[in-house]
């Protein structure tokens, strides 16, 4: 990181972005299973639908965000590369994670009220970053840069 310090400067929108659409999948499923309008027969829909969403908001997202980091923020086409291609895995894994949590809480007989954003944020949080910094270390190469 310390050779490549604008991969830095994407770490707070990863994160926040990841925390925004797994929160939003999680309310979403908690919302409909609460109410009685999905149940654990429905989980392989909904989670399909919830991750096409994140993946459309993450390509949608990252189109924008490269781009304009690039050419309107100076930041090297390489780094910018990193984010276009991290930000729809992110959104897809956050999507995925999070719609699948309350119907796994619930399956185990857990309260998934309690236990899926807390739950959510940590392996949203973990695989982002992860997924970050793999994917950088394969631009990198192609680059013929080292990470």
């Amino acid at each position: 990181l310390s050779r490549q310090i604008e991969l830095a400067y994407f770490v707070p929108l990863l994160a926040g972005h990841g925390g925004n659409t797994g929160g939003q999948a999680v309310g979403s499923v908690l919302s409909a299973l609460s109410t009685g309008s999905i149940t654990t027969k429905d989980s392989f829909q909904i989670i399909k639908k919830e991750a096409m969403s994140g993946l459309m908001v993450g390509l949608i997202l990252g189109s924008i965000v490269g781009p304009v980091a690039h050419f309107l923020g100076g930041i090297s086409s390489h780094v910018s590369m990193v984010v276009f291609c991290t930000l729809p895995l992110l959104s897809t894994i956050a999507a995925t994670l999070a719609s699948s949590i309350p119907f796994a809480c619930k399956a185990a007989g857990l309260d998934p009220a309690i236990i899926a954003a807390p739950a959510m944020t940590t392996f949203v949080d973990v695989t982002g970053l992860l997924s970050y910094f793999l994917i950088a270390n394969k631009i990198f190469k192609w680059y013929g840069l080292e990470f």
